[in-house]
Order: structure tokens, then C-alpha cells, then sequence
């Protein structure tokens, strides 16, 4: 199954390819289109690592009550 980070991996160097493709076969020079499709991948990389970051599952604690801790100078 393809999951969404599966998904944005792909999406990384097609959008450099093909921005960069695209801009360039607009009439941009392909020093210009460059940076335009990078900064398109950068922000694909940003939405995954700060948008929809990956987070893992809290360990939930079996015990509700604390448990008293003692401390001794022995």
C-alpha cells in the first residue's frame, strides 16, 4: 500500500524534473528554471517533515496512580 511519504519521495524529483522541464519549455532559462523547480521540491520536503510530520505514538502508562519515590541518604 502507498502510503503518503511514499508518495511525497516520488514527488520530489518529478516536481524537479518536471517544473524545471515545464519552466524551461516556457521560455525561462534553464538557469532560472532550476532554482523554480528546487524550490518546489523544498517545499514538498517542508510540508512532510513540519505539516504533516511523521509522530510517533505516545506509550501509554498502565498505571494511573504514581508511584512515591523514596529517597534516602544511606
Amino acid at each position: 500500500m502507498t502510503g503518503y511519504y511514499d508518495l511525497i519521495l516520488g514527488l520530489i524529483p518529478l516536481a524537479l524534473i518536471g517544473v524545471t522541464g515545464a519552466v524551461s519549455a516556457a521560455g525561462l532559462s534553464m538557469t532560472a528554471a532550476v532554482p523554480v523547480g528546487a524550490t518546489v521540491s523544498v517545499l514538498l520536503i517542508g510540508h512532510a517533515l513540519f505539516v504533516n510530520g511523521p509522530v510517533g505514538s505516545a506509550p501509554e502508562s498502565t498505571s494511573t496512580t504514581p508511584s512515591p519515590q523514596i529517597n534516602s541518604a544511606d
